[in-house]
């Protein structure tokens, strides 16, 4: 008789399980944690509600019950609404480019031109990216990006992953590093009460580290998957499934003249989103009604009819409609911690933990307040405006500048933004990647950032900053 067992090995669930995990488990904290609020006023200069440091006192609120649990998930699909019609519209417009053959064409032509150095597109894009992040605090304007360049590493000999990260990755550190970003360092100095974009050295100086990190990490899992596509996280699952073509295929592939059209309208849609994006002031609704539309020229310059074009939009929802659908999870667990009213809470509890220490460790103490911070407040300028009225006079108190209490803030606020689920389940989704996939190949970064934040603040404290 055989007496040997097969080893049972750790599956991690579905990205929806852990989604309503998270959920769940918001659910109890709110009638666990009590509720509690700060008061808050209107800053005069920003005009955005700040707390009042000092203020935090308990509420009686009823928590939310079990029923209350979908209708938040309810209600985040409502709010996430112009979110879920811009990946919906960004993708119809990809999905007829593709389908035409204009995307398949114009990797052939790049192919060709720059032969082995198609490497180079992570790096161009992840800066090109970073730099408006950044600067100009571009994100959400870049979700029509993730099929695009997914579609694009795939059929290079890559992965998803490689397709998506180059984009998520590139963003998010450079909005993390915010050198000038008005959504998030701004934010807080204006709250913090410091002059604003003081200090900018020190950012210029994080943008430069954390982006060469991030794109030599990259690079290096890009090299591996493409010497031995087995050695992709993803392998056998996600956007892998879908046909791949060696840089010989794409190399023979013609361009036709409504190809042509079609890829001047597709460079034509970036570049005037740019534009709109910076100077315009547009945003999420705006982007989506220019993504419907280009989907419709493209479809008429692909000779499609009326009746084509609506059969192959139907056709491009059914690829996203798992990545449209974590939108409302990740907002409906924002709306039952604010129903608890446990955020609040949350934040003083963690501060009052910061009483009476030292510098180092106080410095230390909010960088990973602020890390801990961002699982439960998805938003840069809401946790700015929580947290940072507090943190600022705390590091006052224990003999630290307030660039300090800001730095902390960027640090925990933005690079902890593609590791916690809240921030990255989305993108995950967009970039067809489960998210247990997503923390095999993050986890180790996350890492690396985070001895590489130690070492910034420790610096900072030491040099006065």
């Amino acid at each position: 008789m055989e007496t040997s067992k097969k080893k049972r090995q750790f599956k991690m669930p579905h990205t929806y399980v852990i989604l309503v995990s998270i959920m769940v488990l918001m659910l109890i904290l709110t009638h666990i944690i009590p509720a509690g609020q700060y008061e808050r006023v209107e800053d005069p200069v920003s005009g955005k509600m700040v707390v009042v440091p000092g203020s935090y006192q308990t509420i009686d609120v009823e928590a939310p019950g079990f029923f209350d649990l979908f209708m938040a998930l309810e209600q985040g699909y409502v709010e996430a609404a112009n979110i879920m019609f811009l990946i919906i519209f960004a993708y119809g417009f990809v999905y007829v480019l593709t389908k035409n053959g204009t995307m398949d064409a114009a990797l052939g032509t790049m192919v060709k031109k720059v032969g082995n150095n198609v490497q180079l597109l992570i790096p161009v894009t992840m800066l090109i990216l970073g730099l408006l992040a950044s600067t100009m605090g571009i994100y959400e304007e870049v979700y029509g990006l993730f099929p695009i360049f997914v579609g694009i590493f795939i059929a290079l000999g890559y992965d998803a992953l490689v397709g998506g990260a180059t984009i998520f990755l590139g963003v998010s550190i450079g909005y993390a590093a915010g050198t000038t970003n008005p959504y998030n360092v701004a934010v807080a100095q204006d709250v913090a009460g410091v002059d604003l974009y003081s200090g900018m050295w020190m950012r210029w100086l994080v943008f430069i580290v954390f982006e060469a990190v991030t794109i030599i990490y990259l690079m290096a899992y890009a090299r591996k998957v493409k010497a031995d596509p087995t050695k992709s996280v993803v392998y056998g699952v996600s956007l892998d499934d879908v046909e791949r073509k060696s840089l010989d295929d794409l190399k023979d592939v013609k361009m036709t003249g409504r190809q042509k059209a079609c890829l001047v309208l597709f460079f034509g849609v970036i570049g005037f989103l740019m534009y709109a994006v910076l100077n315009l002031g547009w945003y999420v609704d705006e982007i989506s009604s220019l993504f419907l539309m280009a989907m419709v020229a493209a479809g008429i310059l692909s000779g499609y009819s009326a009746t084509e074009i609506c059969k192959t939009f139907i056709e491009s929802t059914k690829s996203m409609v798992g990545s449209m659908l974590i939108v409302g999870f990740t907002r409906g667990i924002t709306i039952l911690m604010q129903q608890g009213y446990i955020t609040d809470t949350i934040v003083y509890g963690l501060v009052s933990l910061l009483e009476g220490a030292s510098k180092y460790v106080s410095a230390y103490g909010m960088l990973i307040i602020q890390n801990l911070v961002k699982f439960f407040i998805n938003g840069s300028t809401s946790q700015a405006t929580i947290t940072m009225p507090i943190m600022a006079p705390t590091a006052e108190l224990v003999g630290l500048s307030k660039q300090i209490a800001i730095m902390a803030y960027q640090f925990g606020n933005g690079f902890a933004d593609f590791f916690w689920p809240t921030g990255c389940a989305l993108c995950c989704g967009l970039m067809g990647v489960p998210i247990n996939k997503w923390y095999k190949f993050a986890a180790p970064l996350f890492g690396i950032f985070l001895v590489l934040e130690f070492i910034f603040i420790t610096f900072a404290v030491a040099i006065g900053y």
